[in-house]
């Protein structure tokens, strides 16, 4: 709430939105790959440089997002934006994700098609790919370092790499298992207790 109040105060709330598509739209013109592939930049913009969400906030979107329609990222934009400023805000931090993309895609589209097949450009693009793995595999690292803490937390991951990757099962449901599995295993303490003074 104080981080909200100062955002606020800084220009008003129209100061407030213009900071929300400036911010998104920084993310979706520098970052390659897509939702995850995003994971790293959010982080960086949005809980270290603008403190509008914590990890574990940003974590909870991305769940959120994976059981949802459309894309992680304008997704998770959206939540953002909509605890900053309610419908406005979110309305102008989706924008602010989509707007790069799609002056970007508009342009490349139309001249992508003379240019896939050079050599020089499938390589460039095999280059971005490996990259992008990077990125994601550090995010993910980060995060688990952050949350994954105990051992009923670390079967709850392994269980849910394995239901993915081994029997390609679909991320909502891997989501809706987490959560019940959570739950279950919370009544019972086996979780362990997060430090409010942490979340502050």
């Amino acid at each position: 709430m104080n981080n909200m109040k100062e955002n606020k105060d800084k220009g008003g709330r129209f100061g407030l939105l213009c900071r929300l598509f400036v911010s998104f739209a920084k993310i979706g013109v520098m970052t390659f790959g897509g939702g995850l592939a995003m994971l790293p930049m959010l982080e960086r913009e949005l809980v270290e440089h603008r403190k509008w969400v914590t990890h574990e906030e940003i974590l909870d979107y991305y769940a959120v997002g994976q059981c949802t329609p459309g894309i992680i990222a304008v997704n998770t934009a959206t939540f953002v934006g909509y605890k900053q400023s309610k419908v406005l805000g979110a309305v102008f931090a989706t924008l602010g994700m989509v707007f790069p993309s799609v002056a970007i895609i508009s342009v490349i589209a139309a001249v992508l098609s003379n240019f896939a097949d050079i050599p020089a450009v499938q390589h460039a693009f095999a280059g971005i790919r490996i990259a992008v793995c990077a990125l994601i595999t550090a995010a993910v690292v980060k995060l688990a370092k952050s949350n994954v803490k105990n051992l009923a937390q670390i079967l709850i991951a392994v269980a849910a790499f394995v239901v993915i990757a081994v029997f390609g099962a679909s991320p909502v449901v891997v989501v809706v298992g987490a959560a019940v599995a959570g739950l279950v295993l919370g009544k019972f303490g086996l979780l362990g207790k997060k430090n409010k003074e942490e979340k502050k």
